[in-house]
């Protein structure tokens, strides 16, 4: 049995400051503590994450998740404002419920394929009070073709899912022209680079940068790549189910 103590996040108040030149608020520490804790109950049936260690979890999943989205300091204000956001392939809910919890004026959604996800997600969601998060079971081949989504978010944010060129297909069909997609890396090189600014290139969008940064407590190598979108996705994408994956733009 882990003591208690391992099971209470680090606030971690002064690396939020020096690193994100922001902090969370005592409510938002609340919420975040309380997320821990339902995750780890959530793993033991569901097998969410191996990232259970609370120091982990507070870097891979919470400063990891808030990290993405830090260096678009532009982009800040519209999700104050109230931007429309949409996770794609959240699986425990990262980095969905870290962002619904402190951009309460936006719209978040959380989108998954596997419904036992999306149902302990929702509870998250409920017990958290988050009124500005709403789940979504599908796939994105098939979201990113729906008219009430296709070019509709403000900002897409993907982690971990597939190929660079897969994922740019995933995010930028859902993304209103002048929005932005995330993808949410570890390793990158020179290569994948290459090959996203083609796959960008057909689905409307251009890479603005690629931000290589350590994480505060490990120092491991991270990677957010930014694709705004200049102009329409054509029709034809995302292409049906699967093929973004086996057959890489």
């Amino acid at each position: 049995m882990n003591h208690l103590k391992n099971n209470l996040l680090p606030e971690m108040v002064e690396i939020w400051q020096q690193t994100l030149n922001w902090q969370p608020t005592t409510q938002q520490q609340e919420q975040f503590q309380q997320l821990y804790q339902l995750i780890l109950a959530g793993n033991r049936q569901l097998n969410l994450t191996r990232i259970t260690e609370s120091e982990d979890f507070w870097e891979k999943h919470l400063w990891d998740s808030l990290r993405g989205i830090a260096p678009k300091q532009q982009f800040i204000p519209s999700l104050q404002a109230g931007a429309s956001v949409i996770d794609i392939g959240t699986g425990a809910g990262f980095p969905g419920l870290p962002l619904a919890i402190i951009a309460v004026n936006s719209k978040i959604v959380l989108l998954d394929s596997t419904r036992k996800k999306i149902n302990f997600i929702e509870q998250i969601i409920t017990t958290l009070a988050l009124t500005n998060a709403q789940t979504l079971v599908g796939r994105a081949e098939e979201i990113g073709q729906q008219i009430q989504h296709r070019q509709s978010y403000d900002l897409a944010v993907i982690r971990a899912v597939g190929t660079a060129a897969a994922c740019a297909e995933y995010t930028l069909p859902l993304v209103k022209t002048g929005g932005l997609a995330v993808i949410y890396r570890g390793n990158w090189t020179e290569e994948e680079t290459t090959t996203l600014q083609n796959a960008a290139n057909q689905l409307g969008g251009v890479i603005e940068s690629i931000e290589e940064f350590t994480t505060p407590i490990t120092n491991s190598i991270r990677h957010c790549i930014y694709l705004r979108k200049v102009v329409n996705t054509p029709a034809i994408f995302p292409r049906a189910v699967g093929i973004p994956t086996q057959n890489p733009l």
